[in-house]
């Protein structure tokens, strides 16, 4: 309804409109002849005319191109920064690592890793409960040290910045050379999240590998000072288990510390060798 109303009260501006430019011609004719006469009437009349023409569309454009709220319309919709990371794909057309709590997703996992091959590229999306830094290692083994590291980072101004490292030891540094591109991140609820491609093939070098090889997977994230990463939150990140193929697709779930406690073989051992012992009682 207010839509039609709008429209109703445009057109009836719009032949107003039209009749004040209609009513212009007797009154341009009378000023005609009125100068001819040599009288200042006419010229007075002229400029009022046109002042008040001028005012009548002033007014008229206000109204077209102002909402009722005093805002230019159509007012364009808000537009989401940050495209959430869809887990319904996973083990379909992308891969993906989450851990933490059994059925948690990218935005509840203690962290959370995609990827998947866009051409020439390939896109990862990283996720992790913290207010630092989030970041994945490609390496040739389970252990730290002399890794390709792609590290998210929340500075002090509330970006995320994708940033390139190379463990040296146990020290992660800051490699120039960044071979991210189309970069995006957000830091919302608490969540570094962010999205970042970077190409299969790079030229050797010690400091980036090529990723259509196949690599160990180091999962870390941790705290930021002055968006600087800090060491990160556990003392043993989770590590893939195995090497991590970009042409191979799986949805893989790693546990947190809090769910794995009795998942060990020597854990369940123990509960089957109590519960035998309180059934059949000492003898």
């Amino acid at each position: 309804m207010a839509e039609r109303s709008r429209g109703s009260r445009r057109r009836l501006l719009l032949l107003l409109l039209l009749l004040a430019g209609s009513a212009a011609s007797p009154a341009e004719e009378g000023g005609g002849r009125r100068e001819a006469g040599g009288g200042e009437h006419g010229e007075e009349a002229a400029r009022h005319h046109d002042s008040s023409y001028g005012t009548f569309a002033s007014e008229f454009y206000d109204l077209r191109y102002l909402s009722e709220e005093g805002y230019p319309f159509p007012t364009a919709p808000p537009v989401d920064p940050f495209a959430k990371i869809r887990v319904d794909d996973c083990g379909k057309t992308k891969g993906c690592f989450r851990y933490g709590k059994p059925g948690c997703n990218a935005e509840t996992c203690d962290y959370f890793l995609s990827y998947r091959r866009i051409g020439a590229d390939v896109e990862f999306e990283l996720s992790a409960d913290t207010d630092g830094w989030v970041a994945v290692g490609f390496s040739s083994d389970k252990k730290m040290g002399g890794d390709d590291v792609m590290a998210c980072v929340h500075d002090d101004n509330g970006r995320v910045r994708i940033q390139h490292f190379y463990n040296v030891g146990q020290w992660a540094k800051e490699i120039q050379r960044n071979p991210a591109r189309d970069e995006e991140g957000v830091f919302e609820n608490n969540r570094v999240t962010c999205r970042f491609k970077r190409p299969v093939y790079v030229p050797r070098e010690e400091t980036i590998v090529d990723l259509h090889l196949s690599w160990y997977y180091l999962f870390a994230w941790g705290p930021a000072i002055q968006g600087s990463i800090t060491r990160h939150d556990i003392d043993s990140p989770p590590v893939s288990e195995r090497v991590v193929s970009i042409y191979k697709y799986e949805d893989i779930f790693m546990p947190s510390a809090a769910y794995q406690t009795f998942s060990s073989p020597f854990c369940l051992l123990l509960i089957v060798a109590l519960t035998f012992y309180l059934l059949m009682g000492t003898p």
